[in-house]
C-alpha cells in the first residue's frame, strides 16, 4: 500500500508537499474507510482532492505519474536521453532539481524510496526500509552528486554496480535489471500504481477492452458494477476484428496515415458492443439488440472504459490515482466507486484510490474521514499549497467537527481551495 507521496519544484509546486495515506487518530466513521495493516498501522483506503481550477490538483496526481515513468522507464535510457523535468518557472531561482519521495509497503516491510533530478542527470537518490509499523530505518543506499554510497550489510545487490549506473538513470533500476531482489519488487511496485484521467480514456480504454474482452481479473466485477448502476443495457459483447486501413479518417496526414498501417497492420481491435432489450407496445420484452459502444452516451461510454482499471485495481490489491473522476458521470455513481475502495467486502486486497474532483456531494461525513479529504490553493506567488482538513485551524482556533457540514462549510470558504470571482 502507498503510505506517502512527496514532490517539489514540479509544475505549480515549488516547495515540498506531501500527501499522506496514513490514517490519523480520529473517531470519524465509517470506519471501514481505514485498513489496519498491524496493531498501530492504519492506512486510508481512498483520499479526495479539491481545489479551485488550476490550483494544482492535477499536478499532484502529474507528479506522482512523473515519478512512475522515471522509475519503471530508467532501464531503457540511453547515456544521452535527456530526463522529463518540468519545474516551477515563476521563481528567480532555476536549476533547482525536481524532488519525488514515496513511501509505501513492498512484502511485509515499508520503503522510503527517492530522487532529484534536472533534464540531464540524477542528483541524488536514496532507498530506505524499516518494519512495518517501526520507527528506526536502514539506509540501503546513497546517491549525491559525489557517487553512490551501498549499505552492503542491508542491500548487497548494489555492491560493485556503483560505477556502472549512467548519470540520467536511477540506480533501482540498474540494479532491479541485474535482478537484484530488492530493486525488482520496488520496481514492480511501481508498476502496479496506476495514473488515469477522468477526461480522456488514452492510455487505458484498450486496457479495458481486453479485459471484457478475454474476461481476465476484474470482468465480473465490472459486469457487476454495470448491472447496479443500470446504465440501461443489459450486457457487453465484443468482437475481433481485423485491421482495417479504409477505417482511418480520410483527412489524416499521409506520414502519421503510413506509421498506423505500419503500427497495427495484422493485428486484432477489440469493437464493444451493448445489448439492449426490445419491448412491445405494452412494455413487455420481446427481444434484443445490440448497439455499437460509440452510440452509448459519454458518460456510459466513460464508465466502461473506466472499468478496467478500476476493477482491476480492486482485483489485484493496486493504486489507483484518478483526475477528475466525476467528469462525465453522474454523482451517485462516483459516490458508489469511492464507496468500492472504502468498503472492505468489494475491496478485500486493499487496493487504494486518489482522485481529485469537483463533486462537492462527496463531501460529506457519511463517505470520508476528514483525514482523507485533502485541498490545493495557490498563494500569491502562485505556488501550489497541499494541506488535509485536519490542517485547518478555524477562526475559533479549533479543527473542523467530524459531525458538521463539509459540503456546506467548503462552499462557504472556511476550508479554503475555492475560487474566487471578482465583480464587475
Amino acid at each position: 500500500m502507498l503510505l506517502e507521496f512527496t514532490c517539489a519544484n514540479f509544475r505549480s509546486i515549488n516547495h515540498k508537499c506531501t500527501l499522506s495515506l496514513r490514517a490519523q487518530g480520529l473517531s470519524d466513521v465509517p470506519k471501514d474507510n481505514v485498513c489496519h495493516i498491524t496493531k498501530n498501522v492504519k492506512v486510508l483506503r481512498t483520499a479526495a482532492l479539491y481545489g479551485a481550477n488550476s490550483s494544482g490538483k492535477t499536478n499532484v496526481i502529474c507528479a506522482f505519474l512523473f515519478m512512475v515513468h522515471h522509475v519503471v522507464e530508467s532501464v531503457r535510457l540511453n547515456d544521452s536521453d535527456k530526463l522529463r523535468y518540468d519545474p516551477f518557472r515563476l521563481s528567480l531561482t532555476s536549476g533547482k532539481p525536481t524532488f519525488f519521495e514515496a513511501v509505501f509497503i513492498v512484502e511485509g516491510r515499508t520503503f522510503r524510496y527517492g530522487f532529484e533530478f534536472n533534464e540531464s542527470r540524477i542528483m541524488g537518490e536514496w532507498l530506505y526500509s524499516s518494519p512495518i509499523g517501526g520507527k528506526r530505518e536502514k539506509c540501503l543506499f546513497i546517491r549525491t552528486e559525489d557517487g553512490i554510497g551501498v549499505n552492503g550489510k542491508n542491500f548487497p545487490e548494489g555492491i560493485g554496480k556503483e560505477a556502472s549506473t549512467n548519470d540520467n538513470r536511477l540506480f533501482v533500476s540498474l540494479c532491479a535489471q541485474l535482478k537484484g531482489e530488492i530493486s525488482q519488487a520496488i520496481i514492480s511496485k511501481f508498476e502496479t500504481m496506476n495514473v488515469i484521467s477522468g477526461l480522456e480514456s488514452r492510455g487505458y480504454s484498450t486496457y479495458s477492452k481486453v479485459m471484457l474482452h478475454t474476461k481476465r481479473e476484474g470482468y465480473d466485477g465490472a459486469i457487476k458494477f454495470f448491472d447496479r448502476v443500470q446504465l440501461g443495457f443489459n450486457a457487453i459483447e465484443t468482437k475481433e476484428k481485423d485491421f482495417d486501413e479504409s477505417a482511418l479518417p480520410q483527412d489524416l496526414p499521409a506520414e502519421m496515415k503510413e506509421g498506423l498501417v505500419r503500427q497495427f497492420s495484422g493485428k486484432k481491435a477489440i469493437e464493444l458492443f451493448s445489448r439492449h432489450n426490445v419491448y412491445d407496445k405494452s412494455g413487455t420484452v420481446v427481444g434484443s439488440t445490440i448497439f455499437d459502444i460509440n452510440e452509448e452516451s459519454e458518460g456510459t461510454r466513460k464508465l466502461i472504459v473506466l472499468s478496467g482499471p478500476i476493477f482491476d485495481t480492486l482485483a489485484n490489491g493496486k493504486v489507483l490515482w484518478v483526475d477528475e473522476l466525476d467528469a462525465k458521470m453522474h454523482p451517485l455513481i462516483s459516490k458508489h466507486i469511492v464507496e468500492l475502495f472504502n468498503n472492505p467486502k468489494t475491496n478485500p486486497y486493499n487496493a487504494q484510490l486518489i482522485f481529485s474532483t469537483h463533486d462537492t456531494h462527496l463531501l460529506s461525513s457519511k463517505l470520508l474521514r476528514r483525514d482523507q479529504i485533502w485541498f490545493t490553493e495557490k498563494d500569491k506567488m502562485e505556488q501550489t499549497d497541499l494541506y488535509n482538513m485536519m490542517d485547518i485551524d478555524l477562526p475559533d482556533g479549533s479543527k473542523p467537527r467530524n459531525d458538521s457540514n463539509y459540503e456546506r462549510n467548503y462552499i462557504a470558504g472556511r476550508y479554503g481551495a475555492v475560487p474566487f470571482i471578482l465583480n464587475d
